[in-house]
């Protein structure tokens, strides 16, 4: 189990991913051009890990990094809309211009909790830099903190997507594109 016989379809290729991580991160380094560096970079584990890792790499501005865990889903494939933050950061962001890093925002629940979250932690500015947006599935509309801003690599059809980090049942993450997970397999 865990094998590409397991994709339906491929949606993004490796190559589509590349790209798109180089122009966000571009368009991140110039609005941030000009903040007190270093802007904080604060990966959502486990799912951003490799969208972290690539996005950072081409920032071309000083960034610190770390992570957070936000628990929703458990080893299925429903968000149970009641996240909880499980492992908290270790950098103090009081003051700083935070960017969190999210793999995948569909019903805004996990990120609403981190956003409220940082804010208390007292980041002066909270943006969200998402690997794929799902905002049909949109529960919450949630408010960015200060000059905060929302970037997305890609709008996500409704599909149960995997690759490039995100998993069902801890499989499929180390995929270098994103494809549909034959239903068959989410059982």
């Amino acid at each position: 189990m865990g094998s590409e016989a397991d994709i339906e379809r491929v949606l993004w290729t490796e190559e589509e991913i590349s790209g798109r991580v180089a122009e966000l991160a571009s368009q991140i380094s110039d609005d941030f051009k000009g903040f007190p560096a270093p802007i904080v970079v604060v990966g959502v584990a486990t799912g951003a890990f490799l969208f972290l890792a690539d996005i950072v790499r081409k920032i071309t501005l000083p960034v610190a990094v770390d992570f957070i865990r936000a628990e929703s889903y458990g080893s299925g494939t429903e968000s149970s809309g009641v996240p909880r933050v499980s492992c908290d950061l270790k950098i103090d962001i009081s003051g700083k211009h935070v960017i969190l890093v999210e793999d995948i925002v569909d019903t805004g629940n996990t990120l609403s909790c981190l956003i409220s979250h940082l804010q208390r932690k007292g980041a002066s500015s909270v943006s969200v830099c998402t690997f794929l947006d799902k905002p049909a599935r949109r529960q919450v509309q949630f408010k960015l903190v200060g000059e905060g801003k929302f970037y997305w690599g890609f709008e996500c059809p409704e599909y149960f997507v995997v690759g490039y980090g995100m998993d069902y049942a801890e499989l499929y993450r180390n995929l270098p594109y994103v494809g549909v997970l034959r239903p068959e397999m989410r059982k």
